[in-house]
């Protein structure tokens, strides 16, 4: 892939503000589940990954087609201009239309804006189209010029300044209309939630569906002892492999439940209603999220 950009073309700086927003996506943003939720942790939630997969593939399928008004009062296909070949056919020698278009569309779900840069040919048309990743872009306007200017940080750490002229931006929902809101970000309350009730869930059946309980000896018994009943009994109950063992108490020991099985907190229910939140977050139907 070409690399963006040259030290010819750009000017490098350090962007206080583009570190704090960097790290704000990289680690994320606690929920008040304790979830962090960021751009990479929101793919582990299936109902946000499929809903983003089913725009995002559905976009990509569709053809993208340039016209050009002819007379009188008529269009037709402007198939002879490189433009619709890029957008059309292939964006860049990497990639095709449909990944194209896929790529860009996730981007704009999952981090409310895409952007790609715009490759030049000294002639004066554009000859590529290269998409750039949102989380490593900050939008702005220089100081001087007032002009909006595109901050990218590069793999080496620095920052690029680029000219509007070389960004291709599609924004998402915002109220300034120079960038979209960080959709992930607005909804991470919905997302860890969902994501929470799955690590349950998971624990859950990983503690041989046992959520918890309390083994009661009518003596007292050392530190040591304890850690050691602790460990045995997890050794022979815990896991999926390990279910309905038949738990044979000694010495007039009591096992008592004390954790809430999932069907009594309603937790399918729960995990359903999230379900609906994650539809309802990407504007989809829940039955097209399965």
């Amino acid at each position: 892939m070409r690399i963006p950009f040259t030290k010819k073309e750009l000017r490098i700086f350090s962007l206080t503000d583009m570190d704090r927003a960097m790290d704000l996506m990289i680690n994320g943003r606690q929920s008040a589940t304790g979830v962090n939720v960021n751009s990479n942790t929101a793919m582990n939630c299936v109902p946000y990954l499929a809903g983003v997969r089913l725009i995002s593939e559905t976009i990509g399928q569709l053809p993208l087609i340039e016209y050009q008004r002819v007379q009188p009062r008529g269009k037709e296909r402007a198939d002879q201009r490189i433009l619709y070949r890029l957008l059309h056919d292939s964006p860049n020698p990497e990639m095709s239309a449909i990944t194209f278009k896929e790529t860009l569309q996730g981007h704009a779900i999952t981090w409310g804006n895409a952007f790609a840069e715009i490759q030049w040919h000294p002639d004066g048309y554009p000859e590529a189209l290269w998409p750039l990743r949102p989380d490593r872009m900050q939008v702005g306007r220089d100081e001087v010029t007032k002009e909006i200017i595109y901050a990218y940080r590069l793999p080496d750490g620095t920052t690029a300044k680029l000219p509007a002229y070389r960004v291709f931006h599609i924004p998402g929902f915002g109220f300034d209309g120079l960038i979209g809101y960080d959709t992930i970000y607005l909804a991470r309350e919905a997302i860890g939630m969902a994501l929470a009730m799955e690590e349950y869930g998971a624990r859950f059946f990983g503690n041989g569906a046992n959520p918890g309980g309390v083994l009661e000896h009518p003596n007292k018994l050392s530190a040591a002892s304890q850690d050691n009943l602790r460990k045995s009994w997890n050794e022979m109950h815990q896991g999926l492999s390990n279910q309905h063992r038949i738990a044979i108490l000694e010495e007039g020991m009591q096992y008592k439940q004390v954790g809430i099985p999932p069907d009594n907190a309603q937790f399918l229910e729960s995990r359903k209603f999230q379900l609906n939140e994650i539809a309802r977050l990407l504007h989809i139907p829940p039955h097209m999220l399965a």
